[in-house]
């Protein structure tokens, strides 16, 4: 959650149609002091200012940003028999850099455009790489979060991955790439 500033609060809370009564109330502090946070005669502390924005996030209706809400459906993949060219065909036609394995509703590993010109830069033959099984060249498969996980969670998990397959009830139901994170209006 981010916090507001202490120069944002007037504002936010003439946008979300408080008073200052109320805005005291809900953040469980007096209307006294919301009057000199407004006025910058007061300095409050983080804690203060976690409830204040708790309160005014609450009044302005913002929901909590989930993984469900940010991944892309459907989830474009390929399994373990597939050539690793129907992969690359794929992610050219999709526009993504990664692509999931899965053998029916499991994700068994994963392959990424960085790790294919990696192995095609030190394996020479391209032409026999485009050939091999998906199998024999994939990666370990993507994280995993359920559709509730929030953004902190999310951005945690694509720090070391290229992206995090969204799981419910055990079933891939989507995917988030950091891609995905950058392009969502309201982080």
């Amino acid at each position: 959650m981010r916090i507001v500033h202490p120069t944002e609060i007037r504002s936010l809370r003439s946008k979300s149609g408080l008073t200052q009564a109320e805005l005291a109330e809900s953040a469980g502090i007096t209307q006294a002091y919301i009057a000199r946070i407004e006025s910058g005669d007061a300095d409050p502390k983080v804690s203060t200012l976690e409830k204040i924005s708790k309160a005014l996030k609450k009044a302005l209706g913002e929901e909590k940003i989930t993984a469900g809400k940010i991944m892309a459906r459907p989830i474009i993949s390929v399994s373990l028999g597939d050539r690793v060219r129907k992969s690359i065909d794929l992610m050219e036609v999709h526009d993504i850099s990664q692509i999931p394995v899965l053998e029916g509703e499991r994700q068994v590993g994963s392959l990424a455009e960085e790790t294919m010109v990696h192995k095609i830069s030190t394996g020479g033959n391209l032409t026999g790489f485009l050939e091999k099984k998906v199998k024999e060249v994939m990666d370990d498969p993507f994280p995993t979060a359920g559709p509730e996980a929030d953004t902190d969670t999310v951005l945690s998990l694509l720090e070391n991955s290229p992206a995090v397959l969204v799981l419910e009830d055990g079933n891939p139901e989507g995917i988030i790439t950091k891609a995905d994170i950058l392009q969502f209006p309201r982080l």
